[in-house]
């Protein structure tokens, strides 16, 4: 039994019998036969938990975008409307996820990615209109369409060395689990002295936060015990047990409406029973970009290093996450690629299109999916699943508040302590290894970026083996990837460069 994903080791090759006769799995049925859960050692019961797990760890997707995207005003004075950009967030992610699953057939979930939408709301939008930024992000799926369809994509992945896709799944790791110590109080930035500190002022004294660490025990207890449907156990007990603490404690959330801080409460919704439980969508943001104005607005060489800048997040941000979670999933082959790795990159690139066609932003494959991974899920049918729970969600909106961030986080930090066993396929002993490893490991985490974790380590690579005298184990592609990541991370200084310019 594998440690790191709960299935059989050998799940996905064929069993032999006692003969040495290589004997093929035989599918139950059509679906079975389609989505070849038999044969990647799973069942439907075990896909589905898998879906549900995905969509509970993913729903604050639905709240967080519209939130970010909606404070967002752009160049003439005009923002987005928050319930329309939450209607276009659940139907962009349900249906990209829905394509996921049925063309890749791996349970990889997709839904706007917080990266982009920031950049987008923070940078992006300074000077441009939200329909020209969102022109901005469809040019960039379709780039990634193209480079997935005509094999650019997979023979950038061929290029990285084993051991720096080992590093990105750990990294995907760490990522995740501090994502999910931060979304829960566990650790908490603090304005001087040390980046983050233990709880508020060094202590865990809050009941959020001691509902999340008791979820994250109970979990792993049951991880530990084998059970199924541990995460899935995990969240709903959690989540009773935070509705019952709030109607008897009213602990509100951690900013109030007249903007006062509670370091008590919870830091994102406040579990418990919605009053209305049916919402009509609003989808009057489909339709609504530009896919040329921002160059006649800014200039094209300051819209092309956007578009470039989206490229890199988006392009890099996918591919680790996609390393990591086919290798959580056990369909990973020795090279880290995975079945229908083309038909998976171009789906992804299309996440960008249709994101930007929506209004919700690049839609990309999200790293949540390892706590519906670390349920069972190992085919497209968890992603179906997943898919059909977010257009679901459209119409219950209300219900998406129900699981606290609290108790997802949870299911995040058990995850990234899973996938940490990938760390022993990386030699630690060659420093010309053990150097872009550690880097591509610490840099995800620290930076709060996929994207720059595997820049690191690109680059990182790159230059200490072909100094080292190691220059024939750099593929020539990593170099072009790593000379296009040096200019993504000096893209301020570039960007200044060409306005002062263009001026």
């Amino acid at each position: 039994m594998s440690q790191t994903t709960g299935v059989r080791e050998d799940a996905d090759l064929p069993r032999k019998s006692t003969t040495n006769t290589t004997i093929t799995p035989e599918p139950r049925n059509a679906l079975d036969r389609f989505f070849e859960i038999t044969k990647r050692g799973s069942s439907i019961p075990q896909e589905i938990r898998g879906g549900v797990v995905t969509f509970f760890a993913m729903a604050y997707i639905v709240i967080l975008n519209p939130i970010i995207l909606s404070g967002g005003v752009d160049a003439v004075g005009n923002s987005l409307d928050f319930a329309q950009v939450g209607a276009v967030t659940g139907l962009t992610a349900g249906v990209m996820t829905l394509l996921m699953g049925f063309i890749a057939r791996v349970p990889f979930a997709l839904a706007a990615g917080l990266g982009i939408n920031s950049f987008l709301a923070v940078s992006v939008v300074q000077g441009v209109t939200w329909p020209e930024a969102m022109g901005l992000v469809m040019i960039n799926g379709i780039l990634i369409v193209l480079f997935g369809a005509t094999g650019i994509r997979t023979a950038i992945f061929h290029a990285v060395p084993h051991a720096l896709k080992a590093a990105i799944t750990v990294g995907i790791g760490l990522f995740i689990a501090f994502i999910g110590f931060v979304d829960s109080g566990f650790v908490n930035r603090t304005p001087a002295g040390p980046p983050v500190q233990l709880g508020e002022g060094g202590s865990l004294s809050s009941v959020p936060t001691l509902i999340f660490i008791a979820t994250m025990v109970l979990m792993g207890v049951l991880i530990a015990r084998k059970v199924p449907g541990a995460i899935l156990i995990g969240i709903v007990v959690g989540t009773v047990v935070s509705i019952i603490v709030e109607s008897v404690l009213k602990l509100g959330p951690t900013v109030g409406s007249d903007g006062e801080v509670n370091p008590a409460g919870w830091h994102m919704t406040v579990p418990g029973l919605p009053s209305n439980w049916f919402s009509l969508p609003d989808f009057s943001l489909i339709g609504q970009f530009d896919l040329v104005g921002s160059f006649g607005r800014i200039g094209a060489l300051a819209a092309i290093m956007l578009v470039f800048t989206l490229l890199f997040t988006n392009f890099f941000d996918a591919m680790g996450a996609m390393t990591g979670l086919a290798k959580q999933a056990g369909i990973a082959h020795k090279d880290a690629t995975f079945p229908r790795l083309r038909s998976a990159f171009v789906v992804e690139g299309a996440g960008a299109v249709v994101g930007g066609g929506t209004s919700s932003s690049s839609a990309t494959v999200f790293i949540d999916s390892a706590a519906g991974i670390a349920e069972g899920a190992r085919t497209g049918l968890a992603s179906v699943i997943t898919g059909g729970l977010f257009l679901f969600s459209m119409f219950l909106t209300p219900l998406t508040a129900i699981v606290p961030i609290e108790v997802a986080a949870a299911a995040l930090v058990i995850v990234g302590a899973l996938m940490m066993a990938q760390i022993r396929e990386i030699n630690f002993n060659k420093f010309s290894i053990a150097m872009p490893a550690f880097l591509t490991i610490v840099t995800m985490p620290l930076t709060y970026s996929i994207a720059n974790g595997i820049g690191a380590g690109f680059i990182a690579w790159a230059l200490i083996n072909t100094l080292a005298g190691r220059a024939r184990k750099v593929h020539w592609l990593l170099w072009v990837v790593a000379a296009g990541f040096a200019i993504y991370f000096a893209r301020g200084p570039i960007e200044a460069l060409l306005s002062g310019g263009a001026g």
